[in-house]
């Protein structure tokens, strides 16, 4: 692919969001933060509405000046805009059985994640614009930069073109929240899917399957564990690498290191060819992701994820995850120096 298209604000008129009543299902990380840049960005306080169950997520909205809706329903008939800012593995259930029979059939639907689009499980109506505004950053920073007047970066598209005009709403929807200041990057709900899903199940398990074994082979050389739990990540020095990155340059970033660090990093790496890996990466992708074998097994144990104990399948893998000698190791280092940290 060629380089993606960047829309900025005066690629966006707000003028189409006027006299549009936007609703916002959730008021958590991101519901709380767009719906406050929305407001800032000039959209009258009486144009957006909060649908939240009776929780504390209501009471903040509320303490925040929003109007706030418990009834999804009487919340549904009235959106021009709704933006689906729930949980992932909830969404199915509530969008289809208590917004999608009473939302107009001219509504523009916004996600923030392509997993639900992308997969088919949202029940949409033809007429319908469905559309991705997906900022790349949690919620606290996406409302903090916007306060600085910095924007920051975003994924944007368009899914469903029902009233023709998707793309000028989702631009306005960008701008409004603050994400055409830094720039918002045409994307699609399978691109924002797959690089999400990669991440998640092929990355970020290898990376942690690594520091795993090189802590167990430091041990077992020698090494104390409040020497490896500083070293490897409690001094916050990966952060700062992956900051550094950000910033100047994922290679770039090494001139901040030490000589022996830089040569030993660029040289080991160099060696290692990533055949293997590059494999397990495209096997991941293609016959777990973009297969729908992976979504078809979560949705499986969707329920059970709101269960208490050991029935709640993610409480069982952290229960596992519990043996590793690492989380032992840290879990003494942390008891140890309780009134340090």
């Amino acid at each position: 692919m060629g380089q993606a298209k960047i829309y900025y604000d005066s690629d966006a008129d707000l003028g189409v969001l006027s006299n549009k009543k936007i609703v916002f299902l959730g008021f958590g990380n991101q519901g709380s933060a767009q719906a406050q840049n929305l407001r800032d960005s000039g959209i009258p306080n009486d144009q957006i509405l909060i649908a939240n169950r009776v929780d504390s997520y209501a009471e903040t909205a509320k303490a925040k000046g929003f109007h706030v809706e418990h009834d999804f329903a009487t919340a549904a008939e009235v959106a021009d805009v709704l933006f689906i800012l729930i949980p992932d593995q909830v969404q199915p259930r509530v969008f289809n059985e208590q917004f999608s029979p009473k939302l107009k059939s001219d509504a523009t639907i916004v996600v923030a994640s392509g997993y639900n689009v992308f997969f088919n499980l949202l029940k949409f109506q033809p007429g319908q614009d469905v559309v991705m505004v997906a900022p790349r950053m949690i919620g606290s920073s996406v409302r903090s930069l916007h306060q600085k007047g910095r924007g920051f970066p975003c994924f944007v598209s368009v899914e469903q073109n029902g009233t023709g005009k998707g793309l000028d709403a989702a631009l306005a929807l960008s701008r409004a929240i603050g994400a055409t200041k830094q720039g918002a990057i045409a994307s699609s709900v399978r691109e924002e899917t797959m690089m999400d899903l990669m991440a998640e199940q092929a990355l970020w398990p290898n990376i942690i399957m690594m520091f795993r074994e090189a802590f167990n082979v430091l041990k077992d050389a020698g090494c104390s564990d409040e020497a490896l739990c500083y070293e490897m990540w409690m001094s916050k020095e990966p952060a700062e690498i992956f900051e550094r990155a950000a910033d100047d340059g994922f290679v770039a970033q090494l001139k901040h290191h030490s000589t022996v660090s830089q040569y030993g990093q660029l040289s080991g790496s160099l060696k290692l060819e990533g055949g293997a890996m590059r494999e397990h990466f495209k096997d991941i992708l293609y016959n777990q992701i973009l297969s729908g074998k992976f979504c078809e097994a979560f949705s499986q144990i969707e329920d059970d994820l709101d269960k208490e104990g050991d029935t709640n399948p993610l409480n069982e893998l952290y229960k596992r995850s519990e043996e590793m000698e690492l989380v032992k190791a840290e879990k003494r280092v942390r008891a140890r120096l309780a009134g340090l940290l």
